[in-house]
């Protein structure tokens, strides 16, 4: 697959009662088809998020933002542009950070967690010294990380709870 310069297209998620900040690296081709978080059916972050919160798995985008917003979770990604070839975080080339202070200047963020290395990678790479702020690795909710069965995912993204 040929390398192609893609742009965030969508919006991050957050309110002034947002507490936690989960960060991805750059959304999926079917993310930005979507124009929503995790819009691929095969990625596991929505079904995690139900089952560390002990609720139904939210359906529609309004929903899903819906139950972010109701758990005080801000969500975003860490990359504004970058070149990659499909979905394929190991790709990324010339990756162009997300302005971070968005939601930062707006939302009492008291944690940030990042989904998966890469995100935790670019975070270290651009953001950490912008914000101030450490932030947590949790494995990844791509299919992709097939290591992680989704229990497995969901016990150890309990930690979100504790915010």
């Amino acid at each position: 697959m040929q390398q192609a310069t893609a742009f965030h297209n969508i919006n991050p998620i957050y309110n002034q009662e947002s507490k936690i900040l989960v960060l991805g690296s750059f959304p999926s081709v079917k993310s930005r088809e979507g124009q929503f978080f995790y819009d691929h059916p095969q990625n596991r972050f929505w079904k995690v998020l139900a089952g560390v919160f002990e609720s139904e798995v939210p359906q529609t985008h309004a929903d899903k933002k819906a139950f972010l917003l109701a758990n005080r979770i801000a969500l975003w990604d860490v990359l504004a542009s970058c070149e990659i070839s499909g979905s394929s975080d190991s790709s990324i080339k010339n990756a162009v950070p997300n302005d971070l202070s968005r939601i930062l200047d707006t939302a009492p963020i008291q944690t940030i967690y990042c989904n998966g290395a890469t995100a935790f990678k670019y975070y270290n790479q651009y953001a950490c010294e912008m914000t101030g702020m450490q932030s947590i690795k949790l494995p990844s909710t791509s299919p992709a990380n097939a290591a992680f069965s989704l229990p497995k995912l969901i016990e150890h993204w309990q930690v979100i709870r504790s915010d």
